[in-house]
């Protein structure tokens, strides 16, 4: 038994700022592993076409390749349909005697929208990623008094830029591994 930090997403690609991100809440919670796990289709992305889970999960694989304190699975796309957190995080409890939920900073906006929430932290502890400043002023939800903030590093990688960058042949050297990149170019992905 021991401790990981669950970082759940589409991974559509995934790129440079995951990586750095998750390594440093590896650190800064102490844990064991770090396991990223794609959705097979995200709740709040259900009408984004997005590309398919084993090309997703291809991608992860390549980009976490030799890195002990990382790994991936692939229990959200065995599972099919919509993937909820809650169901992973049950599948996952007996493994680990601590799971830390990695989650986004908009995320916790709309955690109190998410399938049984009180039930994910119960089984988990949230732990929110640093973001750009806002502009404006955020309104807190119950769940912020619940959640660790991390101080970790802001870094302006999407992936939706990357697949526009990929579209429009323009390099993407830098934001994602070069491993997922070589992927991306070999398997033609984002071009339409």
């Amino acid at each position: 038994m021991s401790s990981a930090g669950i970082f759940g997403g589409t991974f559509d690609p995934v790129h440079n700022g995951h990586l750095i991100t998750a390594e440093k809440v590896f650190q800064l919670r102490n844990l064991d592993k770090i396991i990223f796990i794609p959705a097979f289709i995200s709740p709040f992305k259900k009408e984004i076409d997005s590309t398919s889970a084993v090309h997703r999960l291809n991608m992860l694989k390549a980009a976490i390749e030799g890195v002990s304190i990382f790994e991936w699975s692939d229990i959200e796309i065995n599972s099919g349909g919509i993937s909820y957190t809650i169901n992973t995080l049950r599948k996952l409890k007996d493994r680990f005697q601590r799971l830390d939920l990695i989650i986004g900073y908009d995320n916790i906006l709309d955690f109190p929208d998410w399938k049984e929430p009180d039930e994910i932290i119960k089984i988990a502890t949230l732990v929110v990623l640093k973001r750009l400043e806002l502009k404006t002023k955020v309104k807190h939800n119950r769940f912020f008094e619940q959640a660790v903030f991390a101080e970790t590093p802001v870094i302006d990688i999407s992936s939706t830029a990357i697949r526009e960058r990929v579209k429009n042949n323009l390099p993407i050297d830098n934001l994602v591994p070069e491993r997922v990149k070589k992927y991306i170019y070999k398997n033609n992905l984002y071009k339409d």
